[in-house]
């Protein structure tokens, strides 16, 4: 019978004046637990491996994805919450020293008073406040300034977690010259200073690191012990630096150190890694001399680094020693050696290991069954194979579904596809849940050997399953179509499934894809004209694939449509089609779009073309002009792989248009045709697409400033459309405008008659009178110089780059320009003169004409007079009169 507990009596002692509280039972710990009642009974112990907050069923309605239990990663703490934690576990003057450092947060003049404050830093204080620091800066000045305190003197904790605190904060080479600043100020450093940063350099897998220690670390004339030896070789052979871990070792047999087993595993690895299986059989008759016989363990270990390598060689080998040292191999050293013979396609000295484990009575795991099993059908045993599947469920395994998917794909190898299906039978009444893997060799099969119906009855049974078919049957096309030979049978199976209503958007993308690889242009894009005309709705991968095959047979108006529909979908098209899309403007000679799709291009799509980058580099050479700096870029692109094409020619033309001359881009392309990049007749056609290109930029630029004025504007466009009809560019804008100006509206008398077709001879571009391209020349010349000093007086009008009395002549100039442009343009409307010109007035000269031109007038004259009498002094304006 259990023994009552009974309550102790109170002694009744006079002389005991001290009081006694009781507060309760004491929290129960893992290590200290509480006892109630009897001596037994009654007894709560912390379970460490107990979750005491059990995640509570998801309830999608409550679900805020806002909350910070929603979210993958915890919400990270404030500075403020980091001190408070840090804090917790402080003395009160090391609280008070880090909570200065984050007051401050740099070193200076408050923290300096802040530690003044305190009568003396102590070293324990100086390694408490060190081991929570993270900022090294901060760190590195405090331990200096602690050092420099009246009578102090650092010891090893501080040395040790200052090296801590700057390997923590990465600054791993600023700790390990924390042993010449002990040697410094008079502390030499022992081997545990040393071993601290080895420790710190082998963990990080520094091994360059670790023997920069140590070479270190004999300078100042200290040995390693065994086991830090152990820990250097172990870093470097991790590392990968074999020939310095076998350095090492040299100086440890030096040192007259005697090897453990340790210090033989580890190079008996490392030379495995390395393949030197010569030199690991020598250290194991030196082990065996000096030590003792390597175990069974050791020997698992070396034939698993040579497994992982795929030296099959060296394994035989070793376990050939491990045989003459009678170490009786288990069943983990057979089955890694099983395992990596299967995998190097040496199935038979594999399975000749099987049968020796079987007549040992080894207990052989199902993995090795696997690896055999998968080994046989890929050799095209399939027999051999399924008579290990008979094996292994005679030794009472259950076969899971990677071998049953071994067996299967080895059977629809040799044609034996009914065997095949009725293996699968077996894996579906054994409960397992096949995948895509299990029924692709089966569907592969049927459809060679045009057993539709099969394929069907397959089909149907995976839906009766609980199979998502369409998903099944987009990855079947996307396996089929890897290889060439059997696009063409997709695309009659697909034909066949379509009738049955097997068929979805993604399946369309994969055939149109594949169809576009083997150059059957025609027929992908009728399967994008059936998928419009069905019920699907195209995607933008469907876009995608048209733009490439659209770009192929010439129709860029339509690939470009194809691009809109993307956009509008909030989508981006794919890099192919990008590059394709750009190819085919750039042929036609839609030089800008194209250029905008290249930026388009590298702004959507995480990692565009590097041939796109290069396009924008050399958009941006073109701005200073020089032909050198562009051919540089050429080179430099050619050498990395990509050749000059026409998109490259058109990346140069178009650059040289806005920014440079046509001079530079004539140079260009000399330097291509010398280097025998382009022929004759492409430099011929190159020439002509600048010459075009550069005849659309002056028109536009011409406009751009009529643009603003087109009411007033309109009388000078009907003198300068007579003027401008030898140039079929200009020409064609100057009609566009006067068109887009008469729908606005406007009065019957400003209409006039224009032809809806320009003639050839009119036309003036390929025709054998070399007068009319030379005069476009000329004009487009002019253009270019009048848009130039338009430019520059702007500059010189603003209020940044108002020109004062010392330089008065730029002011006359720009009047002067001004003047050769109404003048060419057949401006001799005063007024119009006036609202042309003081569109260019901007900053100071802008804030003058708002308050004078009322004043002024409207004439020409007066403008001018105006004008010089406020921006020229009157001696300047006198002497220009003289």
């Amino acid at each position: 019978m259990r023994p009552q507990y009974q309550p102790t009596k109170p002694i009744n002692n006079s002389n005991n004046k001290k009081l006694y509280f009781f507060y309760g039972h004491r929290k129960p710990s893992q290590n200290r637990p509480t006892v109630r009642g009897g001596l037994f009974s009654n007894r709560q112990i912390l379970n460490p491996n107990r979750n005491p907050n059990p995640n509570p069923q998801f309830d999608l309605q409550k679900w805020d994805p806002d909350s910070p239990t929603s979210l993958s990663t915890p919400p990270t703490k404030t500075p403020s919450e980091k001190f408070f934690s840090v804090a917790q576990n402080l003395s009160p003057v090391a609280r008070y020293i880090v909570d200065s450092f984050r007051k401050h947060k740099n070193w200076g003049p408050p923290i300096v008073a802040d530690l003044n404050k305190l009568r003396r830093v102590t070293p324990n204080l100086v390694a408490e406040v060190l081991k929570v620091q993270s900022d090294p800066r901060l760190s590195s000045k405090f331990f200096h300034w602690a050092g420099k305190q009246k009578g102090y003197a650092h010891d090893f904790s501080c040395y040790n977690a200052f090296a801590y605190c700057l390997n923590r904060n990465n600054q791993f080479r600023a700790a390990d010259q924390v042993p010449e600043l002990m040697h410094l100020q008079g502390k030499p450093p022992t081997e545990k200073q040393f071993e601290i940063l080895i420790r710190m350099h082998s963990d990080a897998n520094r091994g360059l690191r670790v023997y920069y220690v140590y070479q270190k670390m004999k300078k100042f004339g200290l040995k390693p012990r065994v086991f830090l030896y152990n820990r250097i070789m172990d870093a470097l052979v991790k590392t990968g630096h074999l020939d310095l871990a076998m350095s090492v070792y040299g100086d440890f047999k030096e040192d007259v150190f005697v090897e453990e087993s340790v210090t033989f595993m580890i190079l008996v690895k490392g030379l495995c890694k390395a393949g030197q299986i010569d030199e690991v059989l020598e250290l194991l008759s030196r082990m065996r001399r000096n030590l003792c016989k390597p175990d069974v363990f050791a020997y698992t270990a070396m034939v698993r680094v040579l497994v992982a390598e795929g030296n099959l060689d060296g394994c035989l080998r070793v376990w050939e020693e491990m045989r003459r040292d009678q170490v009786e191999p288990d069943i983990m050293a057979y089955a890694t050696l099983v395992t990596g013979l299967c995998k190097g396609r040496q199935v038979e000295k594999g399975y000749e290991l099987f049968k020796e484990m079987k007549a040992k009575g080894c207990l052989i795991d199902r993995a090795i069954y696997a690896s055999l099993i998968e080994a046989f059908v890929a050799d095209g045993k399939v027999g051999s194979a399924c008579d290990l599947l008979k094996d292994l469920m005679d030794s009472g395994y259950r076969a899971d579904l990677s071998i049953y998917n071994s067996l299967i794909e080895g059977l629809c190898n040799l044609n034996h596809v009914d065997k095949a299906r009725k293996l699968f039978q077996v894996t579906v009444q054994e409960g397992l849940e096949p995948d895509f893997v299990t029924v692709n060799p089966m569907m592969l099969s049927y459809v060679e050997l045009k057993r539709m119906d099969d394929f069907c009855n397959l089909l149907l049974q995976l839906q009766n399953l609980g199979f998502e078919i369409i998903d099944y049957l987009s990855r079947f096309f996307s396996f089929m179509v890897r290889k060439e030979a059997r696009i063409m049978m997709a695309l009659k199976l697909f034909e066949d499934l379509k009738v049955k209503d097997y068929c979805s958007v993604s399946i369309y993308n994969i055939l149109m894809e594949a169809l576009h690889k083997i150059g059957e242009v025609n027929k992908a894009l009728s399967l994008f004209h059936e998928l419009n005309d069905s019920k699907f709705e195209p995607d933008s991968s469907t876009y995608s694939n048209a733009i490439t095959c659209l770009v192929e047979v010439g129709d860029i108006q339509e690939a470009c449509t194809c691009y809109n529909k993307i956009k509008e979908m909030s989508s981006v098209p794919s890099i192919a089609a990008y590059c394709s899309l750009v190819k085919g403007l750039c042929e036609i000679g839609e030089v800008d779009a194209a250029m905008m799709l290249i930026r388009d291009c590298l702004a959507n799509v995480p990692s565009g073309p590097m041939q796109f980058k290069y396009i924008l580099t050399i958009l941006h050479v073109c701005k200073s002009n020089d032909a050198e700096k562009v051919i540089e870029v050429l080179n430099e692109m050619m050498e990395i792989g990509y050749p000059p094409d026409v998109i490259l020619y058109s990346a140069i033309i178009s650059g040289m248009c806005k920014h440079g001359t046509l001079e530079e881009a004539r140079k260009v392309f000399s330097n291509m045709r010398e280097r025998k990049f382009l022929s004759e007749a492409d430099l011929i056609i190159y020439d002509d697409k600048l010459i075009e290109h550069m005849k659309k930029k002056t028109a536009d630029l011409v406009l751009l400033g009529l643009k603003f004025f087109a009411q007033a504007a309109f009388p000078v466009l009907k003198r300068w459309f007579v003027v401008c009809k030898t140039s079929g560019c200009v020409f064609s804008t100057v009609k566009r405008l006067i068109l887009a100006l008469e729908r606005r509206g406007r009065p019957k008398r400003h209409e006039m008659p224009i032809p809806d077709e320009i003639l050839v001879q009119e036309e003036g571009v390929g025709q054998a009178n070399m007068a009319e391209p030379v005069g476009q020349q000329a004009m487009c010349t002019l253009a270019w110089e009048m848009a130039g000093a338009l430019w520059e007086s702007m500059d010189i009008l603003r209020a940044e780059n108002q020109v004062q009395a010392q330089e008065p002549l730029k002011t006359d100039e720009w009047l002067e320009q001004m003047v050769k442009t109404f003048e060419m343009l057949g401006i001799e409307d005063r007024g119009l003169r006036v609202a042309l010109a003081s569109f260019q007035l901007k900053g100071d000269a802008g804030q003058w004409w708002k308050y004078a031109q009322g004043r002024i007038g409207g004439t020409w004259e007066a403008f001018v007079d105006a004008f010089q009498d406020k921006f020229l002094p009157p001696t300047v304006k006198e002497k220009l009169r003289d």
